[in-house]
Formats: C-alpha cells, structure tokens, sequence
C-alpha cells in the first residue's frame, strides 16, 4: 500500500467515525424513564448502573458501532437500599488524590448516599460527583472535637461554599465529660446555624467510646436541641467504634425526628444490619464496596 493509498484510507475511516458521532449525537431526546446520559444531569430514578440498565446508553454505544454490551450481574443484583444507606468514607491523614478520585467513582457506582472525606478534599468530591446523586459530605473538628467554636463554624462555613451538602462535627468531648453542657450545645448550634444557611445536614459526632451511657444520652439531648439533623457514634479514630447498645440509645433518645449514624468498625452486611436493626438509619464505612457486593451473594 502506497502513502496516498494509506492516507485515503484513514481520511475514510475519519470520516466514518465523525458521521458515526454525529449520529449519536442527534439522536431523539429520551423518552421517560430511559437515561439522559449527560454529564450534569441525572436520570429520574437513577441507580447509576448504566449501561446495564440505562436504555439511552445502551443505545448510544450500539449506534456508536458495538456489537454488544456487556454488563456486571454482581451490580445490578446489588441491593439499592442497602446502599443508599452509607456514607462511603476516607478519612485517613495520608489519602491521596488517587485514593479519593477512586472513592468517588466507586460511590458513583454503587450510589452511596454520600463522600464523606476531611475538608481539603471537598472541592475535588464535588467536581467528581456532578450530575450524581451521591451527596459530599466534610467533616469539621475531626477527629478530636476539642478546637474552639469559631474554628468549627469557619471550617463548616468553608466546607459548604465549597460544596459540602452535609457537615459531620465532632463534639467537644472534654466539655461534655467535664458538665459543660450550654457550651456543647452552643458549639453545635453555631456549626448547625452556618450549616443550615446552605441547606447543609448536620451530624453530630458523640465518639460514644469516651462516653458512660448516661453522658451518651445527654450528648444526644443537646444535639437534638441544637437543631441537629443525625447524631453519629464515632469517629473511627477513637478506642472503639459503633455498638448495636449505643445505637439503640440514640434512637431512644431523639426519637424518630432525627437521624442516627453508626460509624466505625462497620465491616460487613452483617454489621449493618445489626446496626439498623438497633435504629440506625445512615451508615459510615470505609468497606463500603464489599458490604454493598455482598447483598449479591
């Protein structure tokens, strides 16, 4: 084959290509219930397990020239519901960009109901999940809860302008234990007010491990009369994580209204079950992918 020959051939297979484009491109809008498949919009109802259940994508990529279109059986047997429960989590101090461009992808994926990573990362998971679902979720005063209100609330305030929909803080524990309580409850309401100016959720961290169950209650009273929206247990950096006891206790405590995290040390289907079956109706995990896979079992 000459050079001309040769250059023919791929100007061909050029021009092949871009009517092949082009005809995807102006394919019908969707009709209700098949995918939009645009980058910042999501389909009513999407459990983002496309292509195996998106009819647009599907049909898009066939009219792109694919002879077929295969699809994940473990993800599409997956329980929507059980994943919709997790707050898929990395909060390690030496995560990496990397390490957080996969957590995204996989909350993408699986439609976690959130990120929740520590602030710096915040405008990244924000950039990662547009046009999904899946909520960002930054974490202020973590892990210790010991720094002062100010500081909360200017970490908070920063957290949601840079796109934080939800705020999990943690309390001022030392203050607790020692019967400061108006101080507890001032520093939540004051992460809960800047918070709730952006439509932000609050969860409010107990770090039930340093805590009798009697402090763990009255933690959750002041929670609740700050105007919290979920009480959390831990942190995962404390002695111990959630416990179905205390999980039971916080439900007991703010009663139906608000919600209830149980956070560390959640591991397996098996954990969170024992968790919502105690009350918990959100869940942080850093083993998010394989609980959620083992619903597919």
């Amino acid at each position: 084959m000459t050079q001309g020959e040769l250059d023919r051939l791929v100007a061909q297979i050029g021009e092949e290509i871009l009517a092949r484009v082009s005809r995807v491109e102006t394919l019908p809008p969707p009709k209700k219930g098949e995918g939009l498949n645009l980058p910042d919009e999501v389909c009513p109802g999407c459990v983002q397990r496309c292509p195996q259940t998106c009819a647009r994508n599907t049909r898009e990529i066939l009219a792109a020239g694919a002879d077929r279109v295969s699809a994940s059986d473990r993800l599409t047997k997956i329980d929507p519901a059980i994943a919709a429960l997790i707050d898929h989590t990395i909060l390690k101090p030496d995560a990496t960009r990397a390490d957080i461009i996969k957590v995204c992808r996989e909350a993408r994926q699986y439609n976690f109901a959130s990120v929740c990573v520590n602030p710096y990362w915040v405008p990244l998971v924000r950039a990662e999940l547009l046009g999904s679902p899946v909520k960002v979720c930054a974490v202020v005063g973590f892990p210790l809860g010991a720094t002062s209100t100010e500081a909360k609330v200017a970490e908070a305030a920063a957290a949601v302008r840079a796109g934080a929909q939800e705020i999990d803080m943690v309390i001022n524990v030392g203050a607790l234990r020692s019967g400061d309580h108006e101080a507890v409850k001032l520093d939540i309401q004051q992460v809960v007010k800047v918070s709730h100016q952006a439509c932000a959720l609050v969860k409010v961290i107990l770090e039930t491990a340093l805590l009798d169950d009697n402090q763990k209650a009255v933690a959750c009273t002041l929670a609740k009369l700050a105007g919290a929206d979920f009480v959390k247990t831990s942190t995962g950096f404390g002695p111990s994580g959630a416990t179905a006891h205390d999980i039971a206790l916080m439900r007991g405590v703010v009663g139906p209204e608000m919600g209830v995290k149980a956070s560390g040390g959640i591991r397996t289907l098996q954990d969170l079950q024992a968790m919502t079956a105690a009350g918990a109706t959100r869940i942080g995990a850093s083993a998010s992918v394989k609980i959620v896979e083992a619903t597919a079992a």
